[in-house]
């Protein structure tokens, strides 16, 4: 029998791993929640399948994804970064990525760990919104627009209410599994 997914993972089998294994399911380790965080940030005006097709390369290009080692970054790295065909070449972006970086390290010193804050805004737990179908799902909510402001004042940088509602969804702060999902 044919598993039923959620019809936005059907393009191919990098889309169908990373549903039936990453999204939606909790994270609560802030290396992973991180990673998301840079991932989401080069998403911005982009497809997700995009981001996610290079999402090795960003690793290589990010040190892994190694927030204290991405907070260090120079002038000199920037320059390497927009060389860098296999990433976004967006110097916003990656300019924000380590401003981001920077300002992630802040909250985990504020709070202990950037997980312990960022879960806090849905009370530790999964909001569970059952959607029927993909238009059930919305781009962005109450709960991402209070994160986004948060962050905002915190001084991140690209984190509007979409961004931080498709990575609330990444991370399983949100399940937006369809009821017909078999993830369900």
């Amino acid at each position: 029998m044919e598993k039923i997914r959620c019809g936005w993972c059907e393009k191919d089998e990098l889309y169908r791993k990373y549903h039936d294994e990453e999204w939606g399911r909790p994270v609560y380790d802030d290396e992973i929640i991180f990673e998301f965080l840079v991932l989401e940030t080069f998403q911005a005006g982009l497809s997700w399948y995009t981001i996610l097709s290079r999402r090795e390369h960003f690793r290589n290009a990010f040190d892994g994804f190694d927030f204290r080692k991405i907070g260090l970054y120079t002038d000199e790295k920037v320059e390497d970064l927009m060389k860098d065909a296999g990433i976004i070449r967006n110097r916003l972006k990656i300019t924000a990525t380590i401003n981001n970086a920077r300002k992630f390290q802040e909250v985990q010193k504020e709070f202990g760990s950037f997980s312990i804050y960022i879960w806090g805004f849905v009370e530790g737990k999964p909001l569970d919104n059952r959607p029927k179908t993909l238009a059930d799902i919305p781009a962005a909510t109450e709960v991402s627009d209070i994160l986004s402001k948060d962050l905002k004042k915190r001084g991140f940088k690209f984190m509007g209410s979409t961004v931080v509602y498709a990575h609330m969804q990444a991370t399983g702060m949100v399940n937006d599994h369809l009821e017909s999902c078999f993830i369900r």
